[in-house]
């Protein structure tokens, strides 16, 4: 099975959008290729984003990505909205939703680690209705 390109979208593809790559890279990379864009940039990626994803993870989100526009993204094959309540440009897709999770920027940590997990929650879930063909990709 050919892996799936799966991007997750974010307004300023520094913190939601950041975190569901880097986890995606890190447990799910034989299934997914993943990347993520956002309709406006912002010069870092989110530091506490960071900060939870290695503490909990071990991955330098500043070492191995960076904020990008969704111009950047190659063909797709799933979408991933995060829930940002603004309207997503129209992106080909064979596959789109929207995980509708709030911003944790500006919040406490545990805002973050109970993000980051419900967003794990979700690729796993993503990845097993695929398998189960609850959601077709060709």
């Amino acid at each position: 099975m050919k892996r799936i390109k799966v991007a997750y979208v974010c307004v300023h593809n520094s913190c939601r959008s950041q975190m569901a790559e880097a986890l995606t890279k890190l447990y799910v990379a034989d299934f997914f290729d993943a990347y993520s864009g956002g309709t406006e940039t912002k010069p870092q990626i989110n530091q506490d984003a960071v900060r939870i994803i290695k503490t909990l993870h071990g991955v330098d989100m500043n070492q191995t990505q960076r904020s990008k526009l969704v111009d950047e993204l190659p063909e797709i094959d799933v979408l991933i909205t995060m829930g940002c309540n603004v309207e997503c440009p129209f992106i080909p897709c064979q596959f789109r939703e929207d995980w509708g999770l709030d911003d944790p920027t500006g919040h406490p940590d545990e805002v973050f680690i109970d993000t980051q997990a419900v967003i794990l929650e979700k690729i796993r879930s993503l990845k097993d209705r695929i398998l189960s063909k609850e959601i077709e990709i060709v």
